[in-house]
C-alpha cells in the first residue's frame, strides 16, 4: 500500500476471463456487505468491473466524494506516519469511520508504518520481536476506530522480496504478528509471490468464501498475474509516471473486490 508516489516495475494486469467475470459476479451480488455505493451495479459481464475499494494516505476523503465516484469503501491505515511525515488518513480515526459507514461505505484495515528508503525501515524488517510490537499498535488503532473485533488487518510487504529473505526475515515478522493476533486476523500486502509465500506458510487468514485468503496483491511485482486466493486486487497504483484517479482532488490506488468477503468491518463485528 503505496503512502507516496513510486516508480515501481510491473505488468499489465490480466484481461477479464469468464471465471474472472464468475468471480466478480459472486462479489457483486452480496454487494449489501459491501456498501451501497455500487448498489445499483448488476452483474458484471466479461469486460465488467469489480466492486472497488481506494487507498490512500495524504488525507481523508469525504465520504460522499467516495460515493459518488462509485467505489464501495476504503482500504484505510491503522498506523502512524512515519517521522518528519504527517499523513491526514494515518490512523483512521472513529469520527471518518462512522461517516464512511453511515454513507453505507465499508472499510478495511491496513498497517504500514516503515517504507524502502523511508525514514523508517520497511516492517517486515524488524523481526519477531518487531511484528509483535506492530501488531499491538495495528490492533489499538484499529479499535479505536471501531474496526471489527474479528477483522483482519492487512500487513504491508511494500517492495519486490525474493524468497529467501521470506523465509528469513519476512516470516519471522508475520510469526510475531500472528503471536498477537492470530493468523486468522492476519492478513498480507504484497505482491503476488509474497501471497503465495504468505499463504503456504499459514500466517494469513481464511475468508468466510471458500478458497479465498486474506492476500491483497498488488499489481507491482506480480506481471500479468493474479493469485486466485487473493480476496483484493490494487489494480491501479498511483505513481508520478502514472497517476491514479482523482478522487475529492486527491489520487488514490483503486483494488478490485475479488471475494464478497474481503475482510470489511461489518462483515467481522
Amino acid at each position: 500500500m503505496r503512502d507516496l508516489p513510486d516508480v515501481i516495475s510491473s505488468g499489465r494486469s490480466r484481461p477479464v476471463s469468464r471465471r474472472d467475470a464468475l468471480r466478480f459476479a459472486a462479489a457483486a451480488s452480496a454487494l449489501a456487505g459491501l456498501g451501497t455505493a455500487a448498489a445499483g451495479l448488476g452483474a458484471p459481464t466479461a469486460s465488467a468491473a469489480a466492486p472497488t475499494l481506494i487507498d490512500f494516505a495524504a488525507r481523508q476523503i469525504p465520504a460522499e466524494y467516495i460515493r459518488a465516484a462509485g467505489h464501495s469503501g476504503v482500504v484505510n491505515y491503522v498506523s502512524l506516519s512515519r517521522p518528519g511525515s504527517s499523513f491526514g488518513a494515518k490512523p483512521i480515526t472513529l469520527p471518518y469511520a462512522r461517516s464512511l459507514t453511515a454513507a453505507g461505505l465499508v472499510i478495511v484495515s491496513n498497517y504500514q508504518y516503515g517504507k524502502p528508503g523511508g525514514t523508517a525501515p520497511s516492517d517486515f524488517t524488524r523481526g519477531f520481536a518487531g511484528g509483535v510490537a506492530d501488531a499491538r499498535t495495528a490492533w489499538q488503532l484499529h479499535t479505536a476506530a471501531g474496526g471489527g473485533r474479528s477483522a483482519p488487518i492487512f500487513f504491508t510487504v511494500d517492495e519486490d522480496i525474493d524468497r529467501n529473505t521470506w523465509n528469513t526475515v519476512a516470516l519471522q515478522w508475520f510469526r510475531g504478528i500472528n503471536s498477537v493476533l492470530g493468523a486468522q486476523r492476519t492478513g498480507v500486502y504484497g505482491g503476488i509471490d509474497v501471497c503465495q509465500w504468505a499463504a503456504a506458510d499459514n500466517v494469513i487468514g481464511i475468508s468466510s468464501i471458500p478458497g479465498y485468503r486474506w492476500a491483497w496483491q498488488t499489481r507491482a511485482w506480480s506481471g500479468n498475474r493474479i493469485h486466485p486466493a487473493a480476496v483484493l486486487y490494487q489494480r491501479v497504483v498511483d505513481t508520478a509516471s502514472n497517476p491514479g484517479p482523482l478522487v475529492g482532488g486527491l489520487r488514490v490506488d483503486v483494488n478490485d473486490v475479488m471475494a464478497r468477503d474481503c475482510g470489511q468491518w461489518n462483515l467481522h463485528p
